[in-house]
């Protein structure tokens, strides 16, 4: 698949949109081509019949996750609707990284341990119920993994764990990190700085030079910082799951609506990004799209 990046969006006022409401965060998307792939019936895991001819093809599976960038991409973009439809930065919402202190490489080990970890966050909390959460999985260069937690607290307006606590509870290592979120604007995006993306070092800066990799600025922690695109994405494993989630953690309602109507839900607020993605194959071809509008940013700007 072919893929091109334009900067500016072109949306009419009558063209119809998908609204996808997070909480402050609201993200606007337009197909110039609507109902690309409708002209297919997928009939299992491997094969697709085509409706305009009657032809029964095969799905081309990929190797890696890294093959299959959008198929990934896609599913980061669920991860971070998730994250901004269930966490704004409360006091009762914490940032948790589990790590190991040996080179662990067994993602099933990996879910295991985390298992175990809420047991015990959980008991320590008495009421099971009262502690929702969402776990995404983290590679590592020399195939090592760790996990990210966002934990919320749902009986309690203000909560803190100490790294002691969060350690002694994990019982995996001597890394363990415990952080506020209340002062980040858009969680979803501050998580995704350390899954898709590898943060540029002295190491990595002459090699995403060579390989001419993009190279993006994002804030993490109140500092911006500079990262390769997609530098991670060839270290997931094709098929793994790469988030857990709690009973409590709900998707986000989306709906569809002229993009004139759009002030109904943001008011004055301006979109604080955009993006279109020009997509071609050998079936179709479309360019998507996004804006998204951060009410958190209009207010305080």
């Amino acid at each position: 698949m072919k893929e091109s990046n334009e900067e500016q969006p072109l949306i009419s006022r009558d063209d119809v949109v998908k609204v996808t409401k997070m909480n402050h965060i609201v993200e606007v998307q337009h197909m110039e081509k609507m109902n690309v792939r409708a002209n297919i019936k997928k009939l299992d895991k491997d094969r697709y019949i085509d409706l305009s001819t009657g032809e029964i093809r095969e799905f081309q599976h990929s190797e890696t996750r890294k093959d299959n960038y959008n198929s990934l991409r896609q599913t980061f973009k669920k991860i971070r609707y998730l994250i901004n439809n269930n966490f704004t930065g409360r006091g009762n919402e914490l940032h948790v990284t589990l790590t190991y202190k040996e080179n662990m490489t067994d993602s099933k080990r990996l879910y295991e341990d985390f298992k175990r970890f809420m047991t015990r966050l959980k008991r320590k909390y008495k009421n099971e119920s009262s502690i929702d959460y969402i776990s995404v999985v983290e590679p590592q260069e020399r195939g090592a993994w760790h996990c990210h937690v966002l934990l919320r607290f749902n009986d309690l307006e203000k909560v803190y764990l100490s790294n002691d606590l969060v350690r002694e509870l994990w019982e995996q290592g001597k890394i363990v990190s415990t952080k506020s979120l209340k002062n980040v604007d858009n969680i979803g995006a501050y998580l995704s700085a350390y899954l898709a993306d590898v943060e540029l070092t002295g190491g990595t800066v002459a090699k995403a030079v060579e390989e001419s990799r993009e190279i993006i600025e994002k804030e993490v922690d109140g500092q911006k910082k500079r990262f390769v695109k997609g530098g991670r994405l060839h270290m997931y494993p094709s098929g793994m799951n790469l988030y857990r989630k709690s009973k409590g953690m709900a998707f986000p309602d989306r709906e569809d609506m002229k993009f004139k109507d759009i002030k109904k839900v943001v008011g004055s607020s301006q979109p604080h990004y955009q993006k279109s993605y020009h997509i071609q194959n050998e079936d179709f071809e479309n360019t998507i799209s996004f804006l998204q509008y951060n009410m958190k940013r209009n207010n305080t700007e």
